[in-house]
């Protein structure tokens, strides 16, 4: 796994660091922490010390500094990240990149905008508030650009606009050796050469820094609709979802929650919904009509299926209230085990095979020794499991573990991936070996070419 530890210089690195950018490196132990771990169970891992660039030519001589003095990086953004992206596994520095927060470019007239990587959704969402278009990838947290594509993150409106990988147009990535490259234009499509944003854009931080990120904006919607649908049965849910895609009606977001997440987001959020497999959905379109109709579609398809209680949102602050209760499911879970932590895992099957895996998964989680929420994209097929649990119970590690190993291997025996947006980390580096078997060989020569001495984030997606 490369020679750090015997070669890095991590107080050389620190008090170069500090004589050429001064204040932007802090060693501090509460800074440490904060910088040690994401929202996963996984326990912290602190860095040596942490480094807030402004510019990209900060980020080029942190770089320098890291292999002068052999001396690992992680990269940081918001810390939302689940399988482990930000734990400083072998020290070293880690980037905090939330100062580099300014939007250096918005083309009303492409469709595009230039953000820093710090720049997070909310941000940026609030800059376009008067032009009239949007930056539609929504994965819940607020968080930044540059861990957004770092994650190839998506979200509740994948199934309409897609995700990051679709949405990126180019990037700025300070290589392991302190090179800058730009990796694409604002060009809507382009045949030249190999496409290196696409190669960075779910690197996860193991193959350079992310400084900058272009990326497509969206007009929008004229007309917006929301609606909630409970069903007798999960099944029924399931297969509202499977129909619904397959008959090609335009949904911006499904989203599909089991009755022990409902219970949870009812009791965080005040809300009062049935306790009983549920689905949210969300129509954009260009008129009213056209809104109706498809949500009108929708809804007698949920009644063929079992689904009751159609209710509509159709007013801004009843649709926030809505997709808040969604976004709190996290923090609504945890809240039903006070001092637990969540394992959340994710998987994403091809939508025949949707129904089939949620009800398989189902049965199988429900002898766990704590609490399991279901929420998922099911407009996509991708869903997510979150296990309350004691990260300090042996006995409900072991249990999770299980329920996750089996939950990874019943989604690739469906032809699916063993994650559909939470990413490898150091998490699910297992579970990428059973999904592309020779596959990370290729991976691992990736990664010794562009990073020989495995100082990028060493230890996360695979190990050289």
């Amino acid at each position: 796994m490369g020679t750090l530890s015997s070669t890095a210089d991590v107080a050389g690195a620190i008090a170069h660091l500090k004589g050429r950018l001064g204040p932007v490196v802090s060693d501090s132990a509460a800074v440490r922490d904060h910088h040690s771990h994401g929202e996963s169970y996984h326990p912290p891992a602190a860095p040596d010390a942490v480094c807030f660039p402004r510019t990209t030519d900060d980020v080029v001589e942190i770089m320098k500094a890291s292999k002068a003095f052999g001396v690992p990086v992680v990269p940081f953004g918001a810390g939302s990240s689940l399988e482990g992206h930000v734990h400083a596994l072998r020290g070293g520095l880690s980037i905090d990149l939330t100062q580099m927060n300014h939007i250096l470019r918005i083309s009303q007239e492409d469709l595009d905008a230039t953000v820093e990587a710090g720049v997070t959704r909310l941000q940026l969402a609030k800059a376009l508030r008067s032009t009239g278009l949007m930056f539609p990838v929504d994965p819940g947290a607020d968080a930044t650009f540059g861990g957004m594509a770092a994650t190839r993150a998506s979200g509740t409106t994948a199934v309409r606009y897609g995700t990051m990988r679709e949405n990126v147009l180019a990037l700025t990535v300070v290589l392991p050796d302190g090179t800058v490259t730009t990796t694409g234009t604002r060009a809507r499509k382009s045949s030249a050469g190999y496409d290196l944003t696409r190669l960075f854009v779910g690197s996860e931080g193991t193959l350079g820094v992310i400084t900058e990120v272009t990326v497509r904006l969206h007009p929008v919607p004229e007309a917006v609709s929301a609606a909630v649908c409970a069903f007798e049965t999960m099944a029924g849910a399931v297969d509202t979802v499977i129909t619904t895609i397959q008959l090609g009606l335009q949904v911006a977001r499904i989203e599909l929650l089991d009755a022990t997440q409902l219970d949870a987001i009812n009791r965080y959020s005040k809300t009062a919904y049935p306790l009983a497999p549920t689905l949210f959905f969300e129509f954009h379109g260009d008129h009213e009509r056209h809104v109706t109709e498809q949500a009108e579609a929708v809804q007698h398809l949920a009644s063929e299926h079992g689904g009751h209680g159609f209710e509509w949102a159709t007013k801004l602050e009843d649709r926030e209230r809505l997709w808040h209760a969604r976004h709190n499911a996290l923090y609504a879970s945890l809240a039903l085990r006070p001092g637990a932590r969540a394992w959340t895992t994710d998987v994403c099957v091809p939508i025949s095979r949707l129904a089939e895996c949620i009800l398989a998964t189902t049965e199988d989680n429900r002898d766990a020794p704590f609490p399991v929420c279901l929420v998922g994209h099911a407009g996509d097929g991708n869903f997510h499991l979150l296990y309350v649990l004691d990260p300090d119970n042996a006995s409900e590690l072991d249990a999770a573990r299980r329920l996750n190993d089996r939950l990874v291997t019943r989604a690739l025996a469906m032809g699916g991936t063993c994650t559909g947006e939470h990413g490898i980390g150091y998490g699910k580096k297992a579970a990428l070996e059973k999904e592309h078997g020779a596959g990370v060989e290729v991976m691992r020569a990736i990664k010794r070419a562009l990073d020989p001495d495995n100082r990028m984030n060493p230890g996360k997606v695979v190990d050289p």
